[in-house]
């Protein structure tokens, strides 16, 4: 059953479709980078000038991580000599494991048109986001949420070597109910509108969630997103009420631990986020209301939150552009942005186990550590945040076994950027290097040619 499921998540189409998006829209240095499916079986030493411990939450002085294949072999302090090694000497910047955002959207942008759309304009766009989101230092992402299951084709296309980017963990289609911010047809005249079902992600009561969650094992995914909540965009009282019940979303989180699934909840108001953590959730994604009992419940229950900061600020700064005109939405939108912030430093100030997530997308590609800023605004301390990106997250995604870390035997995923970002988060908006598993594909902040 293994290899049959292997053959599905690399099947042909899914190869091409990728392979042609990615012919289309990359001009030809981008086109040169993408790497041959084969990982060198060569030793390399990468000499750091410091190392980010995740583990502690330090700084280290000089380091030398030696790399062979793709998983790191040992960590020497010091600018230590490793005969018959390919030397990487990253003068005095500051390497650190492998970036991981936990809530991205590779297919998606702000500027997308799903009613103009094709799905193949999506996944033209997702090869290029890819390899944005890679360059800035983000070696693993968790994405939640694509129109049709495209970010399946893309993660196949990435595994095999056909185009670069980060390890991807991906949702599918999200999650609903009917009318739910999962329904895409809700805002279409009566005539256009469908009766959508378990094959489109929206479920009516228990069965039909855990049928929705078979059909996205069936399609591949790797994680599960509900929306479990309304969004921040429509006029409802508190901004936001609750679109799963209680069974249902437990449900889906049974079936999924059946299928070895983790979970991920779009839940902006208390009421959602207390039905969401009561159903077994692994993470709370946005939670712009959290309050003092949400926060409480979720420590109690370990429930992991995401807060996604950016993109409240991304809808604050377009609050005049997105409004439709309308002075009170503006004012509305601009109030979004310190909402979340606000709610990031509560839950963290309560005890709750933050991890990082840019909800890339809605907040531009390749800009995802925007967010180590505003976590540390929001009363996280910069070493906090790093972790958030780094043990954290891969905690949360069950992967702490090859990620999180730079220790013997995990992926050999390193970045490094200049100066110290404990003193100064801001210096992870300028990563130099990036090797995702042993391959080199940013030096000197510029893009590796690989041939």
């Amino acid at each position: 059953m293994s290899v049959i499921r292997k053959r599905r998540r690399h099947g042909a189409g899914a190869v091409v479709l990728a392979a042609l998006a990615a012919l289309a829209v990359l001009p030809p240095a981008a086109a040169e980078s993408s790497p041959p499916p084969a990982t060198s079986a060569g030793v390399q030493a990468l000499h750091c000038g410091y190392l980010f411990d995740a583990k502690a939450g330090k700084r280290l002085g000089a380091t030398t991580i030696v790399v062979q294949g793709e998983r790191i072999r040992e960590v020497k302090p010091g600018r230590a000599e490793v005969p018959g090694a390919t030397a990487i000497d990253l003068g005095d910047a500051t390497c650190l494991p492998g970036l991981i955002d936990a809530h991205t959207h590779l297919s998606l942008s702000t500027d997308a048109d799903p009613l103009r759309w094709n799905l193949a304009d999506f996944a033209v766009r997702s090869v290029v986001h890819a390899r944005r989101t890679l360059l800035a230092g983000f070696t693993t992402v968790r994405d939640m949420s694509d129109i049709n299951n495209e970010t399946i084709a893309l993660r196949n296309a990435v595994d095999a070597g056909i185009v670069p980017g980060p390890r991807i963990l991906t949702a599918g289609r999200p999650i609903g109910s009917t009318g739910g911010h999962a329904d895409w047809s809700v805002d279409l005249r009566a005539d256009l509108q469908r009766d959508l079902g378990p094959k489109n992600g929206i479920a009516n009561g228990p069965a039909e969630a855990a049928k929705t969650v078979r059909q996205h094992y069936k399609d591949g995914v790797d994680t599960i997103k509900i929306m479990a909540s309304s969004s921040l965009f429509e006029d409802l009282p508190g901004g936001a009420i609750p679109h799963m019940t209680l069974i249902e979303i437990k449900a889906v989180v049974d079936t999924a631990r059946d299928y070895g699934l983790t979970v991920g909840a779009h839940a902006h108001d208390p009421e959602s986020i207390r039905r969401a953590v009561l159903g077994g959730v692994d993470s709370i994604e946005h939670g712009t209301f959290i309050d003092a009992a949400s926060a409480a419940l979720m420590k109690q229950h370990g429930t992991w939150f995401v807060p996604t900061i950016c993109v409240g600020k991304i809808v604050a700064e377009h609050a005049d552009e997105w409004s439709g005109g309308s002075p009170q939405e503006a004012a509305r939108m601009r109030t979004f942005g310190n909402l979340m912030q606000a709610s990031a430093g509560r839950a963290y100030k309560a005890g709750v186990k933050v991890a990082f997530g840019s909800d890339e997308g809605a907040c531009p590609h390749g800009e995802n550590a925007r967010e180590f800023v505003y976590m540390v605004e929001a009363g996280m301390p910069p070493a906090y945040a790093l972790q958030a990106a780094t043990t954290h997250a891969a905690e949360l995604l069950k992967k702490s076994a090859d990620l999180g870390t730079l220790e013997a035997g995990k992926f050999a995923d390193v970045v490094a950027v200049p100066g110290d970002p404990l003193q100064d988060i801001a210096v992870m908006r300028k990563v130099a290097f990036v090797m995702k598993g042993g391959r080199v594909y940013e030096r000197d902040g510029k893009p590796v040619s690989v041939d």
